[in-house]
């Protein structure tokens, strides 16, 4: 049994396979985890991953169905790595997956310079320094706001982790494109997948996934665009494959 703590509540992870505790008030993870866990380029065997800003531990448990590698997820506030620490042993995952509570600037520092195969992140969003547009729940401003950290040390706390020719992914707005592009190559990380996420057709891109190799020669590739939904809030064949695992 799993202890829940307040309205934490018990959830499925990818058709049933695993399950993560969850809190509408504290934290619960979006699609963007999803695609990212998805997208990401992992060591299937063997190896060594980073996940950056973890929250509940979603990307490193959707990871664990990918990969036998040892992944470590770093998480700055304790509610939620609690959360995350509880999610692994109820999975029974201890042996794969390892959290940390930290600031993800000390990471490289205490988990070691340059000695992992890949790196994933899905940091906070906005950048404001506005009271008024943050959350009021402070879980929640952490989470989606460029509180604790930026863009730019999640970038370079990548950089330092991966090894050279390893990979790092993100995800995040396509507002920021040019942002992460800059920053990525600024700390030795060359640019070489992106895809776009729409909504629907018609629409504009809300969602950006962009993966770098560290030390990696110039190539891009501009993947497909992906669509969520079709229809009456149907999800495409992809979007159903990518959430329910239904390949």
């Amino acid at each position: 049994m799993v202890q829940l703590i307040g309205d934490e509540r018990l959830d499925y992870l990818l058709a049933e396979k695993l399950k993560i505790i969850q809190s509408p008030t504290v934290f619960s993870f979006s699609l963007d985890a999803v695609l990212l866990a998805n997208f990401a380029t992992v060591p299937i065997a063997k190896g060594k991953i980073v996940d950056l800003c973890s929250g509940n531990g979603v990307i490193p448990l959707f990871l664990s169905l990918r990969t036998r590698a040892s992944i470590i997820g770093v998480e700055i506030q304790e509610r939620l790595y609690d959360m995350a620490c509880r999610s692994v042993a109820y999975n029974k995952l201890e042996d794969n997956i390892k959290m940390v509570n930290g600031d993800i600037k000390d990471a490289p520092a205490q988990l070691g310079f340059e000695k992992y195969d890949a790196v994933t992140c899905n940091p906070p969003y906005f950048q404001t320094d506005s009271l008024e547009e943050r959350n009021e729940n402070e879980h929640l401003a952490i989470a989606r706001h460029e509180i604790m950290c930026t863009l730019e040390d999640t970038i370079r706390s990548a950089s330092q982790l991966v090894k050279q020719g390893g990979k790092v992914s993100f995800v995040h707005r396509p507002g920021r494109l040019l942002d992460i592009i800059t920053l990525m190559r600024a700390y030795r990380i060359e640019p070489k997948r992106i895809r776009f996420v729409y909504p629907k057709e018609g629409k504009e891109a809300n969602i950006l996934l962009v993966e770098g190799i560290k030390d990696g020669k110039p190539d891009l590739k501009v993947l497909p665009p992906l669509y969520v939904y079709k229809g009456l809030n149907e999800y495409t064949e992809e979007m159903a494959s990518i959430l329910y695992g239904n390949n």
